[in-house]
């Protein structure tokens, strides 16, 4: 089952940042997820939210700001902000603050930091010790790099985030992107498939995607199992499944009517002990999680 690190290892360093990352290959993960969306200015850059209020000192829709507004912003301070007051300890990751959310969703709720007008309990963060790979925002093209730099293989999933006023244009910029890694390739062999996956609530993203680059692999993420895919079928062109941890709970039946259908089930958000057993007693393909050190070893591959 591989261990595919959700935000970087989000956990122990702030989502979508470089630090995230580098701790999360450095724990072992297999892959590594991100959230993408397109500024103003037409760069791919790592943020979940459809604003940067939650995950940094400023605020607005990242649509509407450039790349140059997002690079002056804190997006790290927070994290450590909530780790010194405890509100982000193990009782709240162990109830699944950072855990499962839907489509465009802020997931922290009631535990998010105060950043009253954009700033921490009223007072700007000291950015003059700050390490940038904690504190500045990540722009995909960075990631690729980081991946490309990896000594063993990586993989990354890929998530566009819809509904945007920039629609397709998601779409094209990622695929131009992936296409100077060297991703939109054929694969050269069943043994080594790509190791890039696009992966979207939305199906016509997906589509798009794969009119583009057949050859990138894309998952159908899921927040609820509607009665057109009860069946394990997907959407045409898409081979794996991405429910969230909520429908195998329910539906534990479901991976094996996935399976039955010939497509891979890719599962998120997997934090706690026993939804990691469930998902290897299941024969789950991937676990998405915030924390890949802790779900390697709890599989004995740490």
């Amino acid at each position: 089952m591989s261990v595919v690190a959700h935000r970087g290892a989000s956990e122990d360093a702030p989502e979508h940042t470089l630090a995230a990352y580098r701790k999360a290959i450095e724990d072992g993960a297999d892959a590594l997820e991100c959230d993408v969306r397109l500024t103003a200015d037409g760069h791919l850059v790592c943020v979940h939210d459809r604003r940067v209020n939650r995950t940094s000192n400023g605020r607005g829709a990242v649509s509407a700001l450039e790349l140059a507004d997002l690079a002056s912003l804190d997006f790290g301070s927070w994290k450590e902000e909530a780790l010194g007051s405890g509100a982000l300890g193990s009782g709240a990751l162990g109830s699944g603050a950072l855990g499962s959310a839907g489509p465009g969703s802020g997931t922290f709720g009631s535990e998010a930091p105060d950043r009253q007008g954009g700033v921490f309990g009223g007072e700007a963060p000291d950015r003059q010790n700050e390490d940038p790979e904690r504190t500045s925002v990540l722009t995909l093209e960075r990631l690729l790099e980081l991946v490309a730099d990896a000594d063993r293989r990586v993989e990354l999933a890929i998530e566009t985030k819809h509904p945007t006023r920039w629609a397709g244009q998601v779409e094209e910029r990622l695929v131009e992107l992936l296409g100077r890694f060297g991703y939109t390739k054929p694969a050269m062999s069943a043994d080594q498939p790509s190791p890039v996956r696009v992966m979207s609530f939305s199906a016509r993203s997906l589509h798009r995607v794969r009119t583009a680059a057949p050859a990138i692999p894309v998952v159908y993420l899921m927040q609820f199992l509607t009665p057109r895919y009860r069946d394990g079928r997907l959407p045409a062109g898409v081979g794996i499944a991405g429910p969230g941890i909520r429908i195998l709970r329910a539906h534990p039946e479901y991976v094996a009517k996935a399976h039955r259908a010939g497509n891979q089930v890719h599962v998120w958000t997997v934090n706690e002990p026993d939804d990691v057993v469930l998902c290897q007693e299941l024969g789950v393909d991937a676990v998405i999680t915030n924390r890949p050190k802790q779900v390697r070893m709890q599989l004995g591959l740490g």
